[in-house]
């Protein structure tokens, strides 16, 4: 039985950049989360291509809502979500929250996959331990210590968000917001590798039960690069909302508009620049909206 004490710097990714000299204000996107609260349609699915600034805004989204010790809420008093309004004010520190980012998911096997997956997985389950340990009845506590000790078979192991979720639930008395950042690089890398159908099967089963008719689930939002069809992983999940880049909705929250280059280029009085910029790293357009690499950008 674990009996430690989990270390792990919350929100670390967020908070260093909203400091950053470069940071550019994204939290607008946190009002369409809150619209999935409170619909049927509780599971976005959004794609982007590398290097679009998909992890940092996942991570603003779980720090936005996580309900933890610290007051969070200084991050975003200066942010557009926070001139928004109360009704959007008081979503903010209110839900657990499951966050698993599967971008160094890639191994050559799918038992190495498996066991990088797990390893997440336990992360995250001790990163709420000690939140749960003592509210746990002995069966919950078993599976919970075998997730730790990753001593589950593969069933159990599709089934582990599913569970935190209920865990985690039950004891804040709210429904939880599940977020996976980068869900297609275990598929993509089961692809190469010549391991898809086995890892598409788990996958698919993960998911199922995260997502499809949890009854737990405030809202999930997930992030990746490719689009996976959906009969293949995402089949009878009703509550599906995908947003690709050809969609107009949250066309202007991944990468940088025109106009807030020419912010970051007038803060640093390189506004003259701005021709010059635009010949190099403009091109994208998500939805109607033209977008630069951020990578690039700032590089």
């Amino acid at each position: 039985m674990y009996t430690g004490t989990y270390l792990n710097p919350n929100n670390i990714v967020f908070n260093e950049k909203i400091n950053s000299r470069l940071y550019v204000d994204k939290s607008n996107l946190v009002k369409f989360c809150n619209e999935r609260v409170c619909t049927s349609d509780k599971f976005i699915c959004s794609t982007r291509p590398r290097r679009f600034g998909k992890t940092l805004t996942m991570d603003m989204i779980k720090v936005f809502f996580e309900k933890t010790t610290e007051d969070t809420s200084i991050y975003f008093k200066n942010q557009k979500i926070w001139n928004c309004g109360k009704k959007y004010q008081e979503y903010q520190g209110k839900y657990p929250v499951i966050f698993l980012s599967l971008k160094d998911a890639k191994f050559n096997t799918f038992e190495e996959t498996i066991e990088k997956i797990a390893a997440l997985i336990q992360d995250e389950y001790l990163r709420h331990f000690n939140e749960l340990k003592d509210y746990l009845c002995d069966a919950e506590l078993n599976y919970y210590n075998k997730v730790i000790n990753r001593t589950l078979s593969l069933v159990e192991l599709a089934s582990s968000l599913e569970k935190l979720s209920k865990y985690l639930s039950e004891y804040n008395k709210i429904n939880t917001i599940i977020i996976i950042d980068e869900y297609d690089t275990p598929i993509s890398q089961g692809y190469i590798k010549g391991y898809y159908e086995d890892i598409i099967a788990f996958m698919r089963n993960l998911f199922s039960g995260a997502f499809k008719d949890n009854n737990y689930l405030a809202f999930g939002f997930m992030t990746g690069i490719l689009r996976i069809a959906k009969e293949s992983i995402f089949s009878g999940m009703n509550n599906l909302i995908e947003n690709s880049i050809l969609h107009e909705h949250y066309s202007p929250y991944f990468g940088f508009t025109t106009s807030e280059v020419k912010s970051l280029l007038n803060y640093y009085q390189k506004l003259d620049k701005i021709d010059e910029v635009c010949e190099w790293y403009v091109g994208y357009k998500f939805g109607s909206t033209e977008i630069f690499n951020p990578w690039s950008v700032l590089n």
